[in-house]
């Protein structure tokens, strides 16, 4: 079965085709402004490598970075209602109140609290008021928003609250994009409610990207369904992408986790993804990226919601290399998706990270005879510094004072030396360059369940089986093949602090995608 990955990173896009276990072909292309432009490029130079009949490719995977740049960047967002049910308890912290002011400016600021929301064992706080939500849902309207987030205290134990006010906003303004924070986030109300709030303001742009994604695959003249990456490393179709936007955050070091581990073979290692301008650092647990154990702020803003544990750091191929009175310094500022006109090995006049490898050895890119020049000094005292912080970066990563095998993926791995300090091995395997790109075509479908479940003495079995068979459930849901689903990670913490034997359970499935007659 023929699948194609498609990677939109900072720098460049990346394209592979894969069948079965064999990359029969993979090429890079410079990432442009409005980034399909960059796929159309990657697709048109994968057919001439490859020859590939665009009609016997069965589906077509796509990592992207449209989502988390425009939250970052604090543009394209649409103006958003963020409606909590709560009251009277939480009213001391309402909706937005940790974010940074550039984003409450940029979804406009609507923030409001309803009476409602439930215990942990799922009894009301207060009964819902039909008449006040409707009164928030005029004056939200009147104030401008045009997308809205709904939050209720300990809806993922019961989600009443918030189903009813979305069909009530159905009702009110069909078509208006609504998303719930029982869908979305896990246990934690701020953390939960701040990733429906991000995954709302982004529903505008979701539907346009999703829309500009499917037509440049058919432009193509690929007549198979698109799915994009999310992640914790598995897919969603291109419909899911429009109602959860905020799922694909973290989907480009994730899928070079998960490319690392295929290309590798080794299900449990350390990955270090060098770009253009930043270098990646993950964990892989059984071919899975270790995921964070705390909330995660995306720019500024605490959420909750599934992100890998990833630690990042400003060196890449494009880092600039300055001379500094303290020393040399290399990155954070980056030429980026520039470095094929701006680095002296390509003719520029910008010394970056990419010159310093080709000048000390590492790596055979451009023009040597460019960088010959170099004072050697410089180069050794610059990689030095690259692999000081890889090394300290690896070191924070890594569960136990045991080295751990270090697979280098990305274009910029060229940077990473044969040894690195914590290091049992370094692995820098076929294909390396394009592993976000293989991580997104060989994705599966997972599905999820993180709940507070009353486990009561000698229940504890047929609860976690009910919770087990739940994920299967929803992976079957999200387009895995039935009978292709295992449960690769499953986390039970009872929580003293409420009483009835409270337990939180999380357990999450993963299957194989389901392509009616064309399965994987």
């Amino acid at each position: 079965m023929l699948r194609l990955g498609i990677d939109v990173g900072g720098t460049n896009t990346d394209a592979v085709l894969i069948d079965g276990d064999r990359v029969l072909g993979a090429v890079k292309a410079s990432t442009t402004a409005d980034v399909t432009g960059g796929i159309v490029t990657a697709l048109a130079d994968l057919k001439r490598a490859t020859g590939f009949d665009p009609a016997a490719v069965h589906a077509v995977m796509i990592g992207t970075t449209h989502f988390i740049n425009a939250l970052v960047e604090g543009e394209r967002l649409t103006p958003t209602a963020a409606i909590r049910f709560g009251l009277p308890a939480t009213r001391a912290l309402p909706p937005l109140v940790d974010w940074p002011d550039r984003l409450v400016t940029a979804i406009g600021g609507h923030s409001y609290l309803c009476h409602g929301g439930h215990e942990y064992d799922g009894s009301p706080i207060a009964a819902f008021d039909e008449a006040e939500f409707r009164a928030v849902l005029d004056r939200a309207v009147a104030a401008g928003a045009g997308s809205f987030a709904l939050s209720s205290v300990f809806s993922p134990v019961n989600a009443e609250f918030e189903t009813r006010a979305a069909e009530i906003i159905a009702e009110q303004l069909p078509g208006a994009p609504v998303s719930l924070s029982h869908e979305i986030g896990r246990m934690g109300l701020l953390g939960r409610e701040n990733a429906t709030v991000v995954n709302a303001a982004l529903r505008g742009l979701a539907d346009q990207v999703a829309t500009g994604l499917t037509r440049t695959v058919a432009d193509a003249g690929i007549d198979a369904p698109v799915f994009l990456s999310q992640n914790d490393g598995t897919l969603m179709d291109v419909d899911y992408a429009r109602r959860y936007p905020v799922a694909t955050f973290a989907s480009g070091p994730t899928n070079s986790m998960r490319g690392a581990a295929f290309l590798s073979k080794l299900p449990s290692c350390a990955v270090v993804d060098i770009g253009g301008t930043t270098s990646d650092v993950g964990i892989l647990q059984n071919g899975f990226p270790r995921e964070a154990s705390t909330d995660v702020s995306v720019a500024g803003v605490q959420t909750n919601f599934r992100m890998p544990d990833v630690l990042s750091v400003g060196i890449g191929g494009g880092s600039h290399v300055l001379r500094q009175a303290g020393g040399t310094a290399v990155g954070p500022a980056s030429v980026g998706y520039r470095l094929a006109q701006e680095a002296l090995v390509f003719g520029g006049t910008r010394l970056t990270a990419t010159d310093v490898a080709v000048a000390g050895g590492r790596a055979d890119v451009g023009d040597r005879s460019l960088v010959a020049h170099l004072d050697r000094d410089v180069v050794d005292t610059a990689l030095r510094v690259i692999d000081d912080r890889l090394a300290e970066v690896v070191d924070r990563m890594r569960a136990s004072a045991e080295p751990v095998p270090v697979v280098a993926v990305g274009g910029g791995s060229i940077l990473v030396p044969e040894d690195l300090q914590g290091a049992s091995e370094v692995v820098r395997p076929d294909h390396f360059a394009v592993a976000n790109a293989i991580g997104a075509a060989i994705a599966q479908v997972g599905g999820e369940v993180d709940r507070v479940y009353s486990v009561v003495p000698g229940a504890r079995d047929a609860v976690l089986d009910e919770a087990r068979q739940e994920a299967v459930d929803r992976a079957v849901a999200a387009g895995a093949r039935p009978g292709s689903v295992d449960i690769v990670d499953i986390e039970e913490v009872p929580l003293a602090y409420l009483p009835g034997n409270a337990t939180r359970i999380r357990v999450k499935a993963v299957g194989e995608l389901s392509l009616g007659g064309h399965d994987a």
